[in-house]
């Protein structure tokens, strides 16, 4: 195990703290800091600090709260690894989502929220993430927005659960606009429902990993859950429901307008999209970009956005996210 080098200037003008890991086992330390330290030089990268060790002993150097949670990660970390697991690329990557390094750097004071329901609780990763969660639970409409992974459907749908769980609410509706990749309904087989199922996969799954899948088909017989096209929307008033809109940026203006307007009583809006997934026709004004412009200033709506930082799912989606943003900065 290789020890990390400090800067002697840096070391002696920015903040330092020591932390002896126990017990003190050489496989066990091997596998957290991994090949050649690759796993603290992982951390370091994401939390801007230096770590260095001597055996269980290791020394971290940089912002004052960077280092607190550098050390509340390593010492976590270590101790998960007592029960003989191992330290993964995938386990590290989300287990730096989690250490709350961006929250510190805002300066949020926030309480974390965790989403309770009977299967399971779902515990936010990350700043954004919590923050996200929070903003549902106290405004009536929310936005979610940013690219693929960054667990904004999966989230809202969780938070609509918890909502009927507790009976605050006395339904769930799921909405998906008809447009997806350039394809036509009309060519698809079966009747409108069949035709519409495909698209909306992503909500149906979340249902079924927080509800499980028999209660689910249940609560739709009884409609307590309801899956439809955008279009079904039109000409009602939905009161004491939790609506999540998925996939908006395929919306046009005035379907978001209409959509929004529908909002009864007693009822919580989300609304989810990635801006760089628009299929619409390209002259076409999105929905989702039009609310943002005119809604962003509104009193009682909240926007959440999210980065590549925020992707949870395999830590090569994260990079790809990023590619594709600097390429589309650059244009």
């Amino acid at each position: 195990m290789t020890l990390g080098t400090l800067n002697p200037q840096t070391e002696s003008t920015l903040p330092t703290l020591l932390t002896r890991l126990e017990p003190d086992d050489s496989q066990q330390l091997a596998e957290l800091c991994g090949p050649f330290d690759q796993h603290l030089r992982q951390i370091e990268q994401r939390l801007g600090v230096t770590i260095s060790n001597r055996g269980n002993e290791f020394k971290f150097v940089g912002g004052e709260e960077e280092i607190k949670a550098a050390k509340a990660l390593l010492e976590k970390l270590y101790g998960e690894l007592g029960g003989g697991g191992l330290m993964t690329s995938e386990a590290l990557h989300l287990a730096l989502q989690d250490s709350g390094i961006d929250a510190l750097k805002k300066g949020a004071e926030a309480g974390f929220q965790v989403i309770k329901t009977r299967k399971k609780s779902v515990k936010p990763r990350g700043f954004n993430q919590n923050q996200y969660v929070r903003a549902i639970r106290e405004h009536d409409i929310n936005f979610g927005i940013g690219p693929a992974g960054t667990g904004k459907t999966f989230l809202a749908v969780a938070c609509a659960v918890e909502a009927f769980e507790q009976e605050k609410i006395s339904r769930i509706l799921l909405v998906r606009p008809a447009v997806e990749a350039g394809e036509k309904l009309g060519f698809l087989p079966g009747d409108l429902a069949q035709k519409i199922d495909p698209y909306l996969r992503p909500l149906y799954d979340a249902l079924y990993e927080l509800f499980g899948f028999e209660r689910v088909e249940k609560l739709i017989e009884r409609g307590f859950i309801e899956v439809a096209p955008l279009a079904y929307m039109r000409g009602r008033t939905l009161n004491d429901a939790f609506i999540i809109l998925d996939e908006s940026q395929n919306t046009t203006a005035e379907q978001m307008k209409m959509f929004l307007t529908r909002i009864g009583f007693g009822s919580t809006v989300v609304v989810t999209g990635d801006m760089t997934q628009i299929d619409l026709p390209s002259k076409t004004q999105s929905g989702l970009r039009h609310a943002i412009r005119v809604l962003g200033a509104v009193e009682g709506i909240s926007f959440t956005h999210f980065g590549a930082r925020d992707v949870v799912r395999h830590p090569l989606v994260q990079r790809i996210v990023e590619a594709y943003q600097i390429h589309e900065d650059g244009r």
